[in-house]
């Protein structure tokens, strides 16, 4: 039965991933259709699903900024920020990918990723819709911006509070150690997409002077619900900063700021429920659910343990492996199950082997945070923007993704055991 479970779990996840890339059907109904089919093959139970696979404190963080920012762009800000960025940068496509990228990776480090692409998005299509240019390479370049910039930091994305907690690693332990990587990928990265996109990012010259004419004061329809709604966002910022003091889960943060807004806003529930992703929520269920199966299954143990078994105990070996592996896995798995799973993993190793952990630990934040760059579903930020797109009707598909960001974020990679080696060895 095990074997069945074992080679079966392999055979649904594959045939999932398989309809996702092709396409034809909603990834949101293809997503669910597999977890419900580990669910009724009996792979995994309903009750260990619920339990120890749905990750609800993503799901809680992404519904509860979705509340935010929609309310939050009712007040006319996001138009405001697009025209701001535009008239700094004197309406040149290039260089506005360029400032909109590192605004977004250095929101990423601070909010999170989510986060952040829930705020940046909306101005990027406001922007890109004044200047009359495809807004396809910006929202690229934002996904694989919030990834590079989450790497950053404790709070940037959520395998690193995973890490963070699991491993006693502080804030300014992760600044210290992922930071300058993270600056280093960001601006080669940058680099590429600019020489990549110089050639399809042109403007007509009356579509650029339009836009430098208006006045992004004008953009703001309602200040007194900017004025609530920064003040709860802003609060909402310092206690995500703040989490580790107050031994808030970060979902209950974005919640209780969520509720604080529609309490202080008064606008109509009904209204703002219809602005969540609702396909994008569902489809990171139904992703839990088909990766808890493969869990349930021992796939991802005899994964990771093969990683950990291959290198017999040599610390380096292990963290270069653990970086590449967690990178191109985290490409196709969503990192966080990946990292729940890797963790014990990690854990057992140390303790078999009496090896220091430390370098392990960020080879795995490393290749988790940015491997999730390499496709359209390797993270939580890929999918939110990909469900905003889809909702403005703009074609963000998975295949020509695949092409322009798996091999960036190979070379990030590369870039990251080269860090490694001179860094810890």
């Amino acid at each position: 039965m095990q074997d069945i479970a074992f080679w079966g779990s392999i055979i649904i996840f594959l045939t999932t991933y398989g309809l996702i890339i092709w396409e034809k059907i909603h990834r949101m109904v293809v997503a669910m259709a597999g977890g419900l089919v580990m669910l009724l093959l009996g792979f995994l139970t309903q009750e260990t699903a619920l339990k120890d696979d749905i990750d609800f404190n993503t799901i809680g963080l992404l519904t509860g900024m979705m509340i935010l920012v929609a309310i939050t762009r009712r007040t006319g800000v996001f138009e405001a920020i697009a025209i701001w960025a535009a008239k700094i940068t004197h309406g040149q496509p290039l260089r506005l990918l360029a400032l909109l990228s590192f605004i977004t990776a250095f929101a990423s480090a601070f909010l999170d990723n989510v986060t952040t692409v829930l705020l940046i998005v909306p101005v990027t299509l406001t922007l890109t819709d004044k200047l009359q240019v495809t807004p396809v390479p910006f929202l690229i370049a934002e996904i694989i911006a919030s990834n590079i910039g989450g790497t950053a930091t404790l709070i940037g994305d959520p395998p690193n509070i995973m890490i963070g907690s699991a491993a006693n690693l502080d804030f300014n332990a992760f600044i210290l150690h992922l930071a300058p990587i993270s600056l280093i990928v960001l601006a080669v990265t940058v680099g590429l997409l600019l020489l990549l996109y110089r050639k399809d990012l042109q403007v007509e010259d009356q579509s650029r002077l339009s836009v430098l004419e208006l006045n992004f004061k004008d953009e703001i329809k309602d200040w007194q619900l900017l004025k609530k709604s920064l003040t709860v966002l802003g609060i909402t910022i310092v206690a995500f900063i703040l989490h580790g003091y107050l031994q808030l889960e970060s979902a209950t943060i974005a919640l209780a700021g969520a509720i604080l807004l529609l309490l202080v806003s008064r606008e109509e529930p009904e209204d703002v429920l219809l602005q969540v992703e609702w396909p994008t929520i569902f489809f990171f269920i139904g992703l839990f659910v088909l990766v808890g199966g493969l869990k349930a299954a021992g796939v991802i143990g005899e994964l990771a343990h093969w990683c950990l078994t291959v290198t017999q105990g040599n610390l380096l070996q292990t963290s270069l492996l653990v970086l590449w592996v967690s990178a191109i896995a985290s490409a196709f798995i969503d990192n966080i199950p990946f990292v729940a799973t890797m963790i014990p993993m990690l854990q057992e190793i140390g303790q078999l082997s009496g090896m220091a952990l430390e370098p392990l630990w960020w080879s795995l934040a490393l290749g988790a945070c940015l491997g999730g760059n390499g496709t359209l579903i390797g993270a939580s930020a890929n999918v939110i923007v990909a469900g905003i797109a889809e909702k403005n009707g703009i074609g963000l598909y998975f295949v020509p993704y695949l092409k322009l960001a798996f091999p960036l974020m190979l070379v990030s990679i590369i870039l990251c055991h080269a860090y490694i080696l001179l860094r810890y060895f």
